[in-house]
């Protein structure tokens, strides 16, 4: 492939149940190469095992590749010069190929029924051999390299079931390189005849991805490790093909690991740890069974963007903050690791964070309004809402979190911190709080520096040190131990408002 070729990518992912987070990092990794080459991202959707295929799985892989910020230029949404880009409607067109893989001798019929199968697959493995359709076995099987040309025909017109398998050489070497792993080299002698069209007529993945990716232009091929063993098949496709001039460039991306790093991220880890491992909420159409999503979740379709970016590539330098644009700039797929990248769920929380802390208290304020106005009725002021959210959002690492904590902003409290109060109540704690109730309400202290000079003053008057009225005047005022500034959350619900929380403080506790 000359360099001057335009840099196309794909993302081609099956639409058997949800996107897995692995998933949507492949997917940004193309959109990223895509992106900075001045390139084009495809979304292709490789549907021909169609025994698999689950209702909304497609639109949920699109809906979540736009929430994380990945933009497709052609799909089955949007279509393009190389539509159809769903592979079962592109079904017509893949049997030309395997056909004429068997004229130049490539490839063969093969009638052998399950039980003939099978019989191979127990002869073999009672010689203490690897069951396997190869370049050995095959003389043994009902295909049209041991049939007799008229017994061929025949089987063909009479419309006995088949398939049509690759023929691999016997013994050669299989070289490719991958631009993450290096040059990869594999003996045909360990690999299958792979079946290329299967006996309802529909293609494999082998052939179709390399058949679609010949005929979309792809110029890089960016895939899970898991794909590396089916690398050299698709070299020999190419190769048997006459396409190996323009084959695309391989890069296998490293697993995603459990967090303990011991083998694939998967749902169960989640479920186990408490953490999404899908984009969205997915709710099978079969069972009922949902699963949690990272959107639902609360995080930013921005940090987890930063987050899958970073497990498995590293930039030049220790920098972990970046946006989209910063990102394009910055990937290279020579800064992607070999190794697998263990999942830690405190680094997504981490970097989800972060991006709170970049959003404004307007921003923030207009994401939570609606849940604000469920939460607490329609008729709540917008400025004391905005005072709440720059109170609390240092608290917390996921924005949605927020409303629920902000209950004493418009309540009173209703119960207490009952550890708290068995720890910092003395005998006269009660009697120190109206005293406080009835400083605060002399001094109309309206700001926070306010409440803490008539705070500090009325301590020193009744011969207290700050420290011993600090708390139990919080969670008279909140009901709980920990919160914002106190002062602030004072000057908020302002005097009167807190001199009456102190003593229903005084008179329950």
């Amino acid at each position: 492939m000359s360099d001057s070729r335009p840099v196309r990518v794909r993302f081609a992912p099956s639409p058997t149940g949800p996107l897995h987070i692995g998933g949507v990092r492949t997917a940004l990794y193309n959109y990223l190469l895509a992106r900075q080459m001045g390139g084009t991202m495809i979304l292709r959707i490789e549907d021909t095992d169609q025994t698999r295929y689950v209702p909304g799985a497609e639109a949920y892989i699109i809906e979540s590749l736009k929430w994380v910020g990945i933009e497709i230029e052609e799909g089955p949404e949007n279509g393009g010069p190389h539509a159809p880009y769903r592979q079962s409607e592109r079904k017509p067109m893949y049997r030309q190929y395997a056909e004429g893989l068997i004229e130049k001798g490539l490839a063969y019929y093969a009638f052998d029924t399950e039980d003939d199968l099978e019989t191979m697959r127990k002869r073999l493995e009672a010689s203490k051999m690897q069951p396997a359709y190869d370049a050995v076995s095959r003389m043994g099987m009902k295909n049209s390299l041991t049939l007799g040309q008229d017994e061929v025909k025949a089987r063909l017109e009479s419309g006995d079931p088949y398939v049509i398998r690759i023929k691999l050489p016997r013994k050669e070497e299989v070289r490719f390189h991958d631009e993450i792993r290096g040059w990869v080299v594999v003996n045909s002698s360990t690999m299958d005849d792979k079946v290329l069209l299967k006996s309802d007529g529909m293609p494999t993945y082998h052939l179709a991805n390399v058949v679609d990716d010949y005929l979309m232009g792809i110029s890089h091929v960016i895939r899970g490790e898991e794909w590396l063993p089916s690398a050299p098949l698709h070299v020999m496709l190419y190769r048997y093909l006459g396409w190996e001039e323009v084959m695309p460039k391989f890069a296998h991306l490293p697993l995603l690991l459990k967090p303990e790093g011991n083998g694939k991220l998967s749902k169960r880890d989640g479920d186990r740890l408490g953490f999404p491992v899908f984009p969205l909420q997915w709710t099978d159409p079969k069972t009922g069974e949902t699963s949690s999503g990272y959107r639902e979740s609360g995080y930013f379709p921005e940090a987890v963007a930063n987050m899958l970016a970073l497990l498995g590539w590293h930039p030049s330098d220790n920098r972990e903050l970046f946006s989209m644009p910063e990102l394009i700039e910055a990937f290279s797929l020579e800064k992607v690791s070999k190794s697998g990248a263990k999942f830690d769920v405190n680094k997504a929380h981490w970097f989800n964070q972060q991006y709170l802390a970049q959003r404004s208290d307007e921003e923030l304020l207009s994401t939570l309004w609606p849940a604000f106005e469920a939460q607490y009725g329609s008729q709540i002021d917008r400025a004391y809402g905005l005072q709440i959210v720059a109170l609390l959002r240092e608290k917390f690492q996921f924005a949605k979190d927020i409303v629920p904590a902000a209950h004493y902003f418009f309540q009173r409290p209703s119960d207490y911190d009952r550890e708290a109060v068995a720890k910092k109540w003395k005998e006269d704690t009660n009697a120190s709080l109206m005293a406080l109730a009835a400083a605060f309400e002399d001094a109309a202290s309206s700001d926070a520096e306010g409440f803490e000079s008539c705070f500090k003053s009325s301590c020193e008057a009744m011969g207290k040190k700050t420290g011993e009225l600090m708390q139990p005047m919080r969670i008279g005022v909140s009901g709980e131990a920990m919160g914002p500034p106190i002062f602030e959350l004072l000057a908020l619900l302002g005097a009167t408002e807190v001199a009456e929380r102190l003593r229903l403080a005084a008179s329950l506790l």
